[in-house]
């Protein structure tokens, strides 16, 4: 893949996740997903993986 598509894919993903935090802690309302715990939970993880994804798509763009 190029690397400006894993950095995009990357962004992405975080920003979706970042969305799930707040839905999950329930600053974000108007969805089955707010006030939910689980959400406040995997809405982080996939922030990390989010940022280790855009790393690498970051490291592939300069080497």
């Amino acid at each position: 893949m190029k690397a400006r598509i894993i950095v995009a894919i990357g962004l992405l993903l975080a920003a979706t996740g970042v969305l799930w935090t707040l839905q999950g802690l329930g600053i974000v309302g108007g969805s089955a997903m707010s006030g939910v715990t689980t959400w406040a939970v995997v809405g982080p993880l996939v922030v990390v993986v989010a940022l280790v994804i855009t790393y690498i798509g970051f490291r592939r763009l300069r080497g």
